[in-house]
Protein backbone atom coordinates (compact mmCIF):
# COMPACT_ATOMS: atom_id res chain seq x y z
CA UNK A 1 0.00 0.00 0.00
CA UNK A 2 1.33 2.99 -1.03
CA UNK A 3 1.94 5.54 1.94
CA UNK A 4 0.07 8.47 3.03
CA UNK A 5 2.93 10.78 4.38
CA UNK A 6 3.13 13.60 2.43
CA UNK A 7 6.56 14.87 1.31
CA UNK A 8 7.39 18.87 1.25
CA UNK A 9 8.35 20.48 -1.92
CA UNK A 10 11.66 20.90 -2.86
CA UNK A 11 12.92 23.14 -5.38
CA UNK A 12 15.50 21.91 -7.70
CA UNK A 13 18.33 23.88 -6.09
CA UNK A 14 17.89 23.31 -2.75
CA UNK A 15 17.44 19.28 -3.53
CA UNK A 16 21.03 19.82 -5.08
CA UNK A 17 22.11 22.01 -1.94
CA UNK A 18 20.97 18.53 0.61
CA UNK A 19 22.43 16.22 -1.61
CA UNK A 20 25.59 17.87 -1.39
CA UNK A 21 25.67 18.57 2.12
CA UNK A 22 24.78 15.11 3.10
CA UNK A 23 27.61 13.56 0.96
CA UNK A 24 30.31 15.93 2.18
CA UNK A 25 29.22 14.85 5.78
CA UNK A 26 28.56 11.21 5.68
CA UNK A 27 32.09 11.17 3.52
CA UNK A 28 33.66 13.42 5.89
CA UNK A 29 32.54 10.84 8.78
CA UNK A 30 33.35 7.90 6.65
CA UNK A 31 37.36 9.12 6.38
CA UNK A 32 37.60 9.84 9.98
CA UNK A 33 35.83 6.48 11.41
CA UNK A 34 37.87 4.16 8.31
CA UNK A 35 41.14 6.05 8.72
CA UNK A 36 43.07 3.27 9.22
CA UNK A 37 40.85 1.16 7.11
CA UNK A 38 41.29 3.57 4.14
CA UNK A 39 44.98 3.52 5.03
CA UNK A 40 45.11 -0.48 4.73
CA UNK A 41 42.95 -0.10 1.66
CA UNK A 42 44.94 2.23 -0.22
CA UNK A 43 47.84 -0.23 0.59
CA UNK A 44 46.34 -3.10 -0.46
CA UNK A 45 44.95 -1.87 -4.19
CA UNK A 46 48.51 0.28 -4.90
CA UNK A 47 50.06 -3.17 -3.70
CA UNK A 48 48.08 -5.72 -5.95
CA UNK A 49 48.93 -7.59 -9.24
CA UNK A 50 45.40 -7.03 -10.27
CA UNK A 51 42.68 -5.05 -8.92
CA UNK A 52 38.58 -6.95 -9.51
CA UNK A 53 35.96 -4.49 -8.91
CA UNK A 54 32.30 -5.30 -8.96
CA UNK A 55 29.13 -5.19 -7.17
CA UNK A 56 25.24 -4.63 -7.97
CA UNK A 57 23.13 -1.96 -9.08
CA UNK A 58 24.37 1.67 -8.35
CA UNK A 59 27.04 0.75 -6.33
CA UNK A 60 27.96 -1.08 -9.44
CA UNK A 61 27.72 1.60 -11.31
CA UNK A 62 29.58 4.13 -8.77
CA UNK A 63 32.84 1.81 -8.31
CA UNK A 64 33.22 1.39 -12.27
CA UNK A 65 33.94 4.90 -11.58
CA UNK A 66 36.84 3.78 -9.65
CA UNK A 67 37.80 0.88 -11.79
CA UNK A 68 38.38 3.55 -14.21
CA UNK A 69 40.47 5.78 -12.19
CA UNK A 70 42.71 2.82 -10.92
CA UNK A 71 43.09 2.14 -14.61
CA UNK A 72 44.76 5.25 -15.23
CA UNK A 73 46.91 4.79 -12.43
CA UNK A 74 48.78 1.97 -14.39
CA UNK A 75 46.66 -0.85 -12.16
CA UNK A 76 45.80 -3.81 -14.06
CA UNK A 77 42.12 -3.20 -13.06
CA UNK A 78 39.45 -5.60 -14.03
CA UNK A 79 35.36 -5.14 -14.19
CA UNK A 80 33.57 -8.19 -12.98
CA UNK A 81 30.97 -9.49 -15.63
CA UNK A 82 33.04 -7.88 -18.56
CA UNK A 83 33.76 -10.82 -20.94
CA UNK A 84 37.47 -10.07 -21.20
CA UNK A 85 37.82 -10.68 -17.07
CA UNK A 86 40.06 -13.03 -16.79
CA UNK A 87 40.29 -15.39 -13.26
CA UNK A 88 40.80 -14.03 -10.00
CA UNK A 89 43.55 -15.21 -7.76
CA UNK A 90 46.61 -15.25 -5.05
CA UNK A 91 48.27 -11.97 -5.02
CA UNK A 92 44.62 -9.80 -6.70
CA UNK A 93 42.31 -7.86 -4.60
CA UNK A 94 38.52 -7.76 -5.39
CA UNK A 95 36.92 -4.42 -4.10
CA UNK A 96 33.27 -4.32 -3.58
CA UNK A 97 30.17 -2.51 -2.03
CA UNK A 98 27.01 -3.80 -0.93
CA UNK A 99 24.74 -1.15 1.48
CA UNK A 100 23.33 -3.90 3.25
CA UNK A 101 26.69 -6.11 3.24
CA UNK A 102 23.97 -8.85 2.25
CA UNK A 103 23.51 -8.69 -1.56
CA UNK A 104 23.70 -12.02 -2.51
CA UNK A 105 25.49 -11.90 -5.42
CA UNK A 106 28.38 -9.63 -3.82
CA UNK A 107 28.55 -12.20 -0.95
CA UNK A 108 29.07 -14.71 -3.24
CA UNK A 109 31.38 -13.03 -5.75
CA UNK A 110 33.66 -12.48 -2.53
CA UNK A 111 33.34 -15.76 -1.20
CA UNK A 112 34.80 -16.73 -4.24
CA UNK A 113 37.38 -14.80 -4.01
CA UNK A 114 38.73 -15.05 -0.68
CA UNK A 115 38.73 -18.68 -1.62
CA UNK A 116 40.74 -18.26 -4.63
CA UNK A 117 43.14 -16.63 -2.20
CA UNK A 118 42.66 -13.13 -3.42
CA UNK A 119 42.41 -10.49 -0.64
CA UNK A 120 38.80 -9.07 -0.16
CA UNK A 121 37.73 -5.48 0.47
CA UNK A 122 34.42 -4.28 0.80
CA UNK A 123 32.47 -0.83 1.26
CA UNK A 124 29.17 -1.40 3.42
CA UNK A 125 27.23 0.52 6.14
CA UNK A 126 26.71 -2.26 8.02
CA UNK A 127 29.81 -3.83 10.03
CA UNK A 128 28.38 -6.49 10.77
CA UNK A 129 27.22 -8.40 8.61
CA UNK A 130 27.71 -11.26 5.79
CA UNK A 131 30.24 -9.52 3.58
CA UNK A 132 31.60 -7.80 7.01
CA UNK A 133 32.92 -11.20 8.07
CA UNK A 134 34.86 -12.10 4.65
CA UNK A 135 36.84 -9.20 4.45
CA UNK A 136 40.15 -7.86 4.84
CA UNK A 137 39.58 -4.21 4.90
CA UNK A 138 36.11 -3.13 5.77
CA UNK A 139 35.26 0.74 5.51
CA UNK A 140 31.73 1.54 6.97
CA UNK A 141 29.74 4.61 5.69
CA UNK A 142 27.60 6.02 7.68
CA UNK A 143 24.56 6.57 5.44
CA UNK A 144 20.71 4.40 5.11
CA UNK A 145 20.40 1.06 3.26
CA UNK A 146 18.22 0.94 0.21
CA UNK A 147 15.44 -0.30 2.32
CA UNK A 148 15.56 2.30 5.32
CA UNK A 149 12.93 5.04 4.47
CA UNK A 150 12.59 6.41 8.10
CA UNK A 151 15.25 9.41 7.10
CA UNK A 152 16.63 9.14 9.97
CA UNK A 153 20.62 8.46 8.18
CA UNK A 154 19.49 10.19 5.09
CA UNK A 155 16.57 12.50 3.44
CA UNK A 156 17.60 11.25 0.04
CA UNK A 157 15.95 7.89 -1.64
CA UNK A 158 17.12 4.51 -0.36
CA UNK A 159 20.97 4.19 -1.13
CA UNK A 160 21.72 7.17 -2.91
CA UNK A 161 24.02 9.04 -0.28
CA UNK A 162 25.66 5.26 0.29
CA UNK A 163 26.43 5.02 -3.46
CA UNK A 164 27.05 8.87 -3.82
CA UNK A 165 29.61 8.31 -0.85
CA UNK A 166 31.40 4.99 -2.60
CA UNK A 167 32.45 7.14 -5.49
CA UNK A 168 33.69 10.10 -3.11
CA UNK A 169 36.05 7.48 -1.72
CA UNK A 170 36.81 6.32 -4.49
CA UNK A 171 37.70 9.67 -5.85
CA UNK A 172 40.30 10.18 -2.39
CA UNK A 173 41.50 6.42 -2.85
CA UNK A 174 42.68 7.24 -6.05
CA UNK A 175 43.79 10.94 -5.13
CA UNK A 176 45.99 9.01 -2.12
CA UNK A 177 47.34 7.08 -4.74
CA UNK A 178 48.15 9.15 -7.38
CA UNK A 179 50.15 11.01 -4.60
CA UNK A 180 51.78 8.55 -3.33
CA UNK A 181 53.14 7.48 -7.26
CA UNK A 182 54.26 11.19 -7.65
CA UNK A 183 53.09 11.04 -11.23
CA UNK A 184 51.41 14.18 -12.89
CA UNK A 185 48.50 14.35 -14.81
CA UNK A 186 50.29 14.42 -18.09
CA UNK A 187 51.82 11.10 -17.03
CA UNK A 188 48.28 10.01 -16.66
CA UNK A 189 46.65 11.22 -19.40
CA UNK A 190 47.74 8.64 -22.23
CA UNK A 191 45.94 6.32 -20.14
CA UNK A 192 42.85 7.69 -21.05
CA UNK A 193 40.49 5.94 -23.77
CA UNK A 194 41.12 6.74 -27.42
CA UNK A 195 38.24 5.23 -28.74
CA UNK A 196 35.78 7.68 -27.69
Amino acid sequence: MPSTTAIAAISPSAAISLVANEALRAAERAAVASSEQLDALADLLGSADRVFVGAAGRSGIALRMTAMRLMHLGLDVHVIGDVTTPAIGVGDVLLTASGSGTTESVVRTAQKAAAAGAGVAAITTVAASALADITDVLVVVPAAQKLDRTAAASDQYAGSLFEQVVVLLGDGLFHALWQRQGSSADDLWPRHSNLE
